[in-house]
């Protein structure tokens, strides 16, 4: 048993095991030949039993899979355990970039994309859509290639562990860039609400945070990807009109050290080191935390947001913070982003798991009407009143019939996917 290993957060302890580091794809073939269950840990980063199971847990951090970059191709090879901080500083020094990075850089690159989870920005869809190629230690312990022509890569790259273990994740790449971040404070909520698309467009990637009270959105966070040496800060213009600059550097989260966070004050620098709200080198976010979000269509952000506002006696006692989000759409059949753009509501919660739980249904109630899906790998309750998975994920069928063919005995299956209905 592996009673000591937990989440990131310790938001769950793991109750499979044993728990295993293979160094080749070989020895992971092997492991999930011989094993009747199997589970691949990822970073752990997921805040509930999602990567969980009642067999062999296999954890990639060791996997010797060199990284390989095609110039020519614009795409990167990467080992499924190596963490997004450690890919983007290797393709930086090489004169390379992705497209857009999560909130934190500490997130193994197979388990980041097998969630559909993103960074921000109306033109920037999520991690997962950059995948070109995927390679899966499939039930049988066979090693399977998928690359951008097979047909069952859009059903694969977010499939939540179900098909396999992925030990090669190929994705696409673009010349190198920087990126100026800078904060504002105290946007009036009226200002925010009525120029909403502009707000959210006025940069390359844009972040409100807030705590539903108030008349004012808390922190404005824009990252400007800077175009030549010529480059200039923009002007603020009316999307912020009624906001003012940080003094300084701040952290999102009330309370902890901003030197957790990442360049601030409109600095141009590599990419990587700006677009990630955190530090490789520092624990992100509060630590001590649960999370949970839900995207819904752009189209319904701002009733979305009022609808939250209007619950906000019930969200704000447990959380830290909450961050506004904007993801560009894809057509990978379980993303959160399939089929349109989307805004995320995302909640950073208090420890406080019990309180957490009951409040999700309300949340959920709220969300319904705007077709919202949560993120898979963050607390939820369920798809949302009077709503199926299939109502949201127009693939969902397909999804599930993939599964089963590609892992008739369940091999992969686990609580979490018989619980949200992808296994019998």
């Amino acid at each position: 048993m592996t009673d000591a290993l937990t989440t990131w957060a310790g938001s769950h302890t793991f109750r499979g095991g044993p728990v295993v580091h293979p160094e080749t794809v070989d020895e992971v073939a092997a492991l999930v030949a011989d094993a009747r269950h199997v589970r691949a840990l990822g970073s752990r980063h997921s805040f509930h039993d999602l990567a969980d199971g009642p067999g062999t847990l296999v954890v990639l951090d060791r996997l010797d899979v060199p990284t390989v970059i095609d110039p020519d191709a614009a795409t990167v090879t990467v080992g499924g355990g190596v963490r997004y901080g450690e890919l983007a500083r290797d393709l930086h020094a090489a004169g390379w970039a992705l497209h857009t990075m999560a909130s934190l850089p500490h997130i193994a690159v197979a388990g980041t994309v097998a969630t559909a989870t993103h960074g921000s920005g109306v033109t920037a869809p999520n991690l997962s859509a950059a995948v070109r190629g995927l390679e899966i230690v499939g039930a049988g312990g066979e090693v399977r290639t998928l690359g951008p022509e097979d047909p069952e890569l859009a059903g694969s790259v977010v499939a939540l562990g179900g098909l396999g273990v992925v030990t090669r994740v190929t994705l696409a790449i673009q010349p190198t860039y920087d990126v100026a971040q800078e904060v504002w404070l105290d946007l009036p909520w009226r200002a925010a609400l009525e120029r909403f698309d502009a707000l959210m467009s006025s940069a390359y990637s844009v972040s409100l945070f807030t705590d539903w009270i108030g008349d004012a959105v808390g922190q404005v966070w824009r990252k400007h990807r800077v175009d030549g040496d010529a480059w200039t800060l923009p002007e603020a213009g009316d999307v912020l009109a009624g906001a003012r600059p940080a003094p300084g550097p701040v952290h999102p989260v009330p309370g902890p050290d901003p030197e957790a966070c990442t360049q601030q004050g409109g600095v141009p620098g590599p990419w990587h080191e700006r677009l990630p709200h955190f530090r490789l080198d520092f624990t992100p976010s509060a630590g001590a935390e649960l999370q949970s979000e839900w995207l819904v269509p752009r189209q319904h952000a701002v009733a979305a947001i009022e609808a939250l506002r209007g619950i906000a006696h019930v969200t704000s006692p447990l959380l830290l913070v909450s961050e506004i989000r904007t993801v560009a759409g894809d057509d990978l059949w379980l993303s959160t982003a399939h089929g349109g753009d989307r805004v995320a509501l995302h909640f950073t919660w208090k420890p406080l798991r019990a309180e957490v739980d009951a409040a999700l249904p309300v949340i959920e109630g709220a969300l319904a009407p705007f077709d919202a899906r949560p993120h898979w790998g963050k607390l939820f309750s369920g798809p949302g009143l009077d709503r199926t998975w299939q109502d949201l994920y127009p693939r969902w069928d397909d999804a599930r019939a993939l599964l089963g063919r590609r892992d008739p005995e369940g091999r992969f299956g686990n609580d979490f996917l018989r619980r949200v209905g992808l296994r019998g």
